[in-house]
C-alpha cells in the first residue's frame, strides 16, 4: 500500500520527466513553471489511490494520473487569465509573469501534453479511460462557462451554483477516482461508486475553497484573502448569503458588488461582517461536511478491504480540515 506522500513523490517525478518539444523554449517555460510551483497533486494522487485499492501494481497508472495533473494546471492557467488573478500558490500567475498571449498558448499545449499522457494507458482499458477523461474535460469547460455566466447574473440559486461546481471542480476529481479504479482492475460497480465518491469530495473541496478565500491563511492558501469579493466572484458564501439575507442585508451586499470604484479592504470587511451576521461560515462548513460524510458512506460500499481505504479517508479528511 502507498501513502499520500509516496504517491505525490511518484507524480512529481513523472512531471519532471515529461517530454517537451524543444523547438520553442518560450512555449515550454511557462508549462514547467506552473507544474513546478506546488499544489496538492490531489487528482493524480486520488487516481493512484483508487488504483491501489484493487492492485499493488500501480506503475501503469502513474503517467495517465500525471495527465490529470497537467490538464488541471492547464485549466488553472486559463482560469487565472479569465479571473485577472495576479497570484497563484503565492507566486505570480503565468500571464502575470509572462504575458497574455504566452499564457494562452502555453495553456493550450498543456491540454495536448495531457493527451499524450493518457495515450500511455494500458491497451486493455485505454478507450474506457480516455472517454472518461474526455467527458470530464468537457464538463470542466461547461462548468467554467456557467461560472462566467453567473458573473452577470443578479441572482444565482444554490442549486445552480452547486451544479456549476459539480462540473467545474467535482467532475475531474470524480473522473480521477474512476480512472484509477479502472486501471486497477475494478469492475463497473466499484468504478461508479468511486466516481460518486470523487464527486462528493469535489463538491466539499470547492465549498472549502470558497471559505478559504476569506477565512484562510494567505501563507498556506497562496491567494490574496478576499480576492473573490474584490473581483465580484459568485461563491457559495455569497449565493447562500443572498438567499437567507434580510432585505436590508441583501441590499448592502448588492450595493457592495455593484461598486465600480472602492477601497478593497473596506469592501472585504463590509461583506465579511454581513456573512458573519448570517453565520455563513458555519452553514458552508456544515454543507462541506455533509458532502464529505457522503463520500465516506460511498467508500464503505467499495468491495476492497478496509485497510486499503485508509489513505482515501485521510485525504478526504485533510480537504475539510479534519484531523486524520
Amino acid at each position: 500500500m502507498y501513502n499520500q506522500s509516496d504517491l505525490k513523490k511518484l507524480v512529481n517525478k513523472a512531471i519532471l520527466n515529461l517530454s517537451y518539444n524543444e523547438e520553442a523554449e518560450k512555449l515550454n517555460d511557462p508549462v514547467k513553471y506552473i507544474l513546478s510551483i506546488g499544489g496538492k497533486r490531489l487528482r493524480p494522487v486520488l487516481a493512484l489511490m483508487a488504483c491501489n485499492l484493487f492492485s499493488d501494481q500501480i506503475d501503469e497508472a502513474v503517467i495517465p494520473a500525471t495527465g490529470l495533473e497537467v490538464f488541471h494546471n492547464f485549466t488553472l492557467v486559463h482560469d487565472d487569465i479569465m479571473d485577472h488573478a495576479p497570484v497563484r500558490r503565492n507566486l505570480p500567475t503565468v500571464h502575470s509573469k509572462w504575458n497574455l498571449n504566452q499564457a494562452v498558448l502555453s495553456g493550450d499545449v498543456m491540454a495536448f501534453i495531457a493527451n499524450e499522457c493518457f495515450l500511455q494507458t494500458p491497451a486493455r482499458c485505454l478507450l474506457k479511460v480516455f472517454r472518461e477523461f474526455n467527458k470530464a474535460a468537457i464538463e470542466v469547460c461547461v462548468g467554467q462557462q456557467l461560472d462566467i455566466d453567473f458573473e452577470k447574473a443578479t441572482i444565482v440559486l444554490q442549486a445552480e451554483y452547486l451544479r456549476m461546481i459539480e462540473l467545474k471542480t467535482a467532475a475531474l476529481l470524480a473522473a480521477s477516482a474512476k480512472i484509477g479504479a479502472i486501471i486497477g482492475g475494478a469492475d463497473d460497480k466499484d468504478s461508479e461508486i468511486l466516481y460518486e465518491f470523487g464527486r462528493n469530495l469535489g463538491l466539499a473541496f470547492q465549498i472549502q475553497d470558497d471559505l478559504l478565500d476569506i477565512y484562510g491563511d494567505i501563507k498556506v492558501f497562496g491567494k490574496i484573502m478576499g480576492g473573490d469579493i474584490i473581483s465580484n466572484k459568485k461563491t457559495f458564501l455569497l449565493v447562500k448569503a443572498l438567499e437567507i439575507a434580510s432585505i436590508e442585508q441583501a441590499k448592502q451586499l448588492h450595493d457592495q458588488f455593484a461598486l465600480k470604484e472602492f477601497d478593497p479592504e473596506t469592501k472585504v470587511k463590509t461583506v465579511i461582517e454581513i456573512y458573519n451576521q448570517l453565520d455563513i461560515k458555519n452553514i458552508s462548513e456544515t454543507l462541506a461536511n455533509d458532502y464529505i460524510n457522503s463520500s465516506f458512506s460511498l467508500l464503505g460500499k467499495v468491495s476492497a478491504k478496509n485497510e486499503r481505504k485508509t489513505e482515501l479517508v485521510n485525504i478526504a479528511n485533510s480537504l475539510i480540515g479534519r484531523e486524520n
